[in-house]
Parts: C-alpha cells; structure tokens; sequence
C-alpha cells in the first residue's frame, strides 16, 4: 500500500543529506513503528509522506500511484496526519471533527459529511461530546477528536507523531487501542514515531530503526534485539519473558 524508496532529503541545497537512501514499505490494516533518537529524521521523514517536503531523489507511492504528482487535495484524502499536541481554537468537538472533510467539499460541508461525521462520533464513542468546547476536554479526549478529524478525511494511511507524549498511562493505552481498532476494522495503514520501546512492541506490527538517515533494520517484534538497540539508541538493555511477552529492562531512560 505505501512504498518509499530510496528517498533522500536536505533542506539546504549545499547541506548534509537529513535522510539518504530510505526504504519502507507497509500494508493497508499495518500499525508501523518507526524509532530512533531525536535527530535521527523521524520528523524529516513524516514531512515529505505528508507532502510538505519535496525529497531530492526516490519515490513514494500509495497503491502504486506516484505521491509526489498528486495534488494537495489529493494528498489530503489519501493521508492524515495527528500530531503529539494539536490545538483546534474554540470550535466545538462536531465541527473540529467535520474540518476533516474539507478536502472533500468546498465552501459548504453536504448532507453527506455530515453524515460521516455523525458515524464517526457513533463509532468512536463521542455523540455525548459533540458539543463540547474541544479545549474544554482531556488530554486524551482531545487526542481521540484529532484522531476522528483525521478519520473524517477517510484516508489510507495516518501519521501519529507521538501521539502518548503529553498523556497520562491510561489515555495512553486508550488512544492506543483505539487507532490500532481503526486499523484492523478499516484497514487503515498507521505508520506512527514512538520513544517507548515497550510500548512500540506492544502496539505495532512492524518496526523501522532509523539512525543516521538511514533505516538500519526492519522487522517484526522479533526485530528487537539488545544489539539493535545499542547500535540505534547507544543504550544497554536486556530482555526479559514475562508471559508471553518480551519486556525491554535496563538503559531505557536513553530510549525515551
């Protein structure tokens, strides 16, 4: 479904190559992780897939159409984007939620849109905050409404960059399961950066390391290996069974 290949970025035209040969791949219903330190072109990356960067060489393709030659709106329909802090100004959660199908309409919103948006609010649990102040609500509340914005563009792939970092545990583990439900029920792609490495094994289907640029290595859960974490995050750790699952223990302070 998204394909990028060989892509590289600077921003200045004289200066260091911010990504340099990038290569990822991932399928409709895939929850991808992608992990490295800050500076690393996490950010660099989400640029240009969301079509606000233009990369220097490589391609990015959607179902095997070429990204780059599509227009805005186009763009728009196909990717969403939720950043870590969104703001929305004093706009009611119904019409923060319905700004995501402007890509879709002109200057008036059709019976359809709103339709949609009605759906959304149902699926997702909201219709008793419809009306509310968005910047009267939670922390994780606000997340779940940028997060129905983004489902109102009906698009084929969403961005999260960093969507736990200003919340508590449990609006964590909530917004957490509702994109990985919007996933598996809509087939959506989510390709999102996360710094808990135990939450990113938790959450996701595949990872990309990038270090440098570069995606170092690919894979699935079983991808995590004291080695790659040393050689992308410069941190010591170990893993740990606990249950059926793999626990990251130790240096993780030099992950987050």
């Amino acid at each position: 479904m998204l394909s990028v290949e060989n892509l590289a970025f600077r921003y200045r035209r004289r200066g260091p190559m911010v990504l340099d040969g990038v290569d990822l791949e991932l399928r409709g219903g895939e929850i991808g992780i992608l992990l490295g330190r800050n500076g690393s072109g996490k950010t660099t990356l989400f640029r240009n897939l969301l079509g606000i960067c233009a990369p220097q060489r490589g391609a990015i393709r959607f179902d095997g159409e070429d990204f780059l030659r599509l227009s805005r709106r186009e763009r728009a329909r196909r990717v969403a984007y939720v950043p870590q802090d969104i703001r929305f100004g004093a706009l009611s959660v119904y019409d923060s939620i319905l700004l995501g199908r402007v890509a879709y309409f002109g200057y008036r919103a059709s019976r359809e849109d709103h339709a949609i948006v009605a759906r959304i609010l149902a699926e997702m649990r909201m219709e008793a905050l419809a009306e509310r102040n968005v910047e009267q609500l939670s922390g994780g509340e606000r997340q779940k409404v940028a997060i129905a914005r983004a489902m109102a563009q009906a698009p084929r792939l969403m961005i999260f960059d960093e969507p736990t970092g200003n919340l508590d545990i449990a609006n964590e583990q909530q917004v957490l399961q509702e994109a990985g439900k919007l996933a598996r029920e809509k087939g959506i792609a989510i390709l999102s950066a996360l710094h808990d490495l135990n939450q990113a094994m938790a959450f996701g289907d595949r990872f990309f390391f990038i270090k440098g640029g570069k995606i170092r290595y690919t894979g699935g859960k079983d991808s995590f290996t004291p080695r790659v974490i040393k050689d992308i995050f410069d941190a010591d750790v170990k893993m740990v069974d606990i249950g059926d699952r793999k626990i990251i223990v130790g240096g993780i302070s030099q992950c987050v």
